[in-house]
C-alpha cells in the first residue's frame, strides 16, 4: 500500500508513506483558515499562525525557532482560506523530534502579548509588501471581489487597523473554536514503518483532548460576473480574467484541471503563451490557473502587459477560451495534453515534501487519498467531449478585473 492511514482515539488522523530516503517531512493540518473568521476577526487565522512561534509552556520563542534549526532541519508554517499547517522537514533519526515540536506549538502556545505586539509589526510590513505588488493584490481583490458576501470574500492578511486589536485571549478564542481534533491530520513521510510514525503520533498528538467542530461552513453568496479598472498608476496594465469553478469534491474538477493546464499552464506550449507571447510579443507573463476550495473554486487567467496591449490581450485570451467551448481538441491534442500533465504530476510528486503536503489535504478533505496511478488512469480516461462541456460551464460567464 501506498500509504498508511490511521486515526487517533482523540480523532486526529493521521497518515504516512515510507520512502527510502535520509529526510523526513511531516505536518499538521488542520482544516481552519481565513474562511472560518468572524467578520470582526478577519486576519486572526493568519495572525495565530505566525502566533504559533513566540513560546509555549515548554519553550521560548528562540527555542521554538531553533529547536531544528540546530539540528539542520527547518520548522515553518502557512495559512490558505481554509487549512493551517505546521510542517518540518528534519534528517530521519530526528522525526521525533519535529513530531514533538508541532505538537507543543499547536497545544501548548502561549500567545505572549508582547512577542505578538512585534510580530504584528511584521505581517504589517507583510501587507504592504503585498500592496506594492500589483501582480499579487489583484489575485486577492478579485477574489474578495468574486466572493463578495460570503466568508471567502475577503483576505488572508486582513487590515492593519483590526490587527492591532487582537490579543492573546482572541487568538485563543478563535483557535478553540476552529482548531478542533476531528480537523486535524498529521502526515508524514520517511524510511520508518507506519507502525513507527503511529507511535510518534500518539505519544506526541493522543494526549490531546478530544474535540469537535461546533458550526458549518455556509456556502458561498450568488455569483453574478463583474468587469471593472481600478486605476493604480502601474507601469503596466495587470489584468485578471476568471470564474468561480468546482470544488474540491468534484468530480469534475480533474477534466477542469487539464483544461486550465492546456490554456496557461506552466510549460512554454500552453495556448495562451504560444498565442500571447511567442506568436505576438505582448506580454512577458501570463498564466492560468484553478484553486478549488471546499464548495467552490477560482479559475484565473493573470497577464501583465504595456497598457496598449492590454485590449489586444484580452481579445486574444478570449478567442481561445471560445475555441476551448465550442471546437473539440483532436485525438492527438488530447493525447499530448494529458502525457504533458501526466509528466507534470509525475514530477511534482518526486518532492516528498509537496507529496507529504498534499496527502495529509486530501485525507483532510476526503477522508482518503488517490494512489499516483490511480490519478494517472483517471486522467487518461478524460474525453475531449468532457472537457468541452466543462470549458463551456466554466469559461461562458466570466469576469474581469484590470489595473492600469
Amino acid at each position: 500500500m501506498e500509504f498508511f492511514t490511521y486515526t487517533l482515539p482523540n480523532g486526529i488522523r493521521g497518515i504516512h508513506r515510507q520512502v527510502r530516503n535520509t529526510v523526513a517531512h511531516c505536518a499538521l493540518v488542520i482544516g481552519a483558515g481565513s474562511r472560518d473568521e468572524h467578520p470582526d476577526q478577519y486576519g486572526l487565522a493568519h495572525l495565530a499562525e505566525h502566533a504559533f512561534f513566540k513560546g509555549t509552556e515548554r519553550r521560548r520563542a528562540w527555542q521554538v525557532n531553533c529547536r531544528l534549526e540546530n539540528l539542520g532541519g527547518e520548522l515553518n508554517a502557512f495559512t490558505t482560506k481554509e487549512d493551517t499547517t505546521i510542517h518540518a522537514t528534519t534528517l530521519r533519526g530526528d522525526f521525533a523530534k519535529a513530531a514533538e515540536l508541532i505538537a507543543d506549538i499547536a497545544f501548548r502556545s502561549t500567545f505572549p502579548d508582547r512577542e505578538l505586539e512585534r510580530e504584528k509589526e511584521v505581517i504589517v510590513d507583510e501587507i504592504n509588501t503585498y500592496k506594492d505588488s500589483p501582480a499579487d493584490l489583484i489575485y486577492d481583490t478579485f477574489e474578495d471581489m468574486l466572493f463578495e458576501g460570503s466568508e471567502l470574500g475577503h483576505n488572508i492578511l486582513g487590515r492593519k487597523a483590526a490587527l492591532m486589536r487582537y490579543d492573546g485571549d482572541a487568538i485563543r478564542a478563535f483557535t478553540k473554536r476552529t482548531h478542533t481534533t476531528d480537523q486535524m491530520v498529521f502526515s508524514s513521510i520517511g524510511n520508518f514503518s507506519a507502525k513507527a510514525a503511529e507511535a510518534v503520533a500518539a505519544r506526541h498528538f493522543a494526549g490531546q483532548p478530544a474535540s469537535q467542530r461546533g458550526f458549518v461552513r455556509a456556502a458561498p453568496a450568488p455569483y453574478r460576473a463583474f468587469e471593472k479598472t481600478v486605476t493604480k498608476h502601474t507601469h503596466q496594465t495587470h489584468c485578471i480574467i476568471g470564474s468561480r469553478a468546482f470544488g474540491i469534491s468534484e468530480e469534475r474538477r480533474l477534466p477542469l484541471a487539464l483544461l486550465t493546464n492546456i490554456l496557461g499552464g506552466p510549460c512554454a506550449n500552453s495556448l495562451l503563451n504560444v498565442v500571447v507571447r511567442e506568436k505576438n510579443g505582448l506580454s512577458y507573463n501570463i498564466e492560468a490557473s484553478y484553486t478549488p476550495y471546499g464548495d467552490t473554486g477560482v479559475v484565473a487567467i493573470y497577464f501583465s502587459s504595456d497598457h496598449n496591449n492590454a485590449e489586444q490581450c484580452i481579445g486574444l485570451i478570449e478567442e481561445q477560451l471560445h475555441k476551448l467551448r465550442t471546437v473539440p481538441l483532436t485525438a492527438r491534442q488530447l493525447s499530448m495534453a494529458k502525457k504533458q500533465f501526466i509528466a507534470q504530476l509525475a514530477i511534482s510528486s518526486e518532492s516528498n515534501e509537496s507529496y507529504m503536503l498534499g496527502a495529509g489535504k486530501s485525507l483532510l478533505t476526503h477522508d482518503g487519498i488517490d494512489t499516483m496511478e490511480q490519478v494517472y488512469t483517471k486522467v487518461r480516461a478524460l474525453t475531449a467531449r468532457q472537457l468541452t462541456e466543462v470549458a463551456e460551464e466554466i469559461f461562458s460567464n466570466m469576469s474581469r478585473l484590470i489595473y492600469k
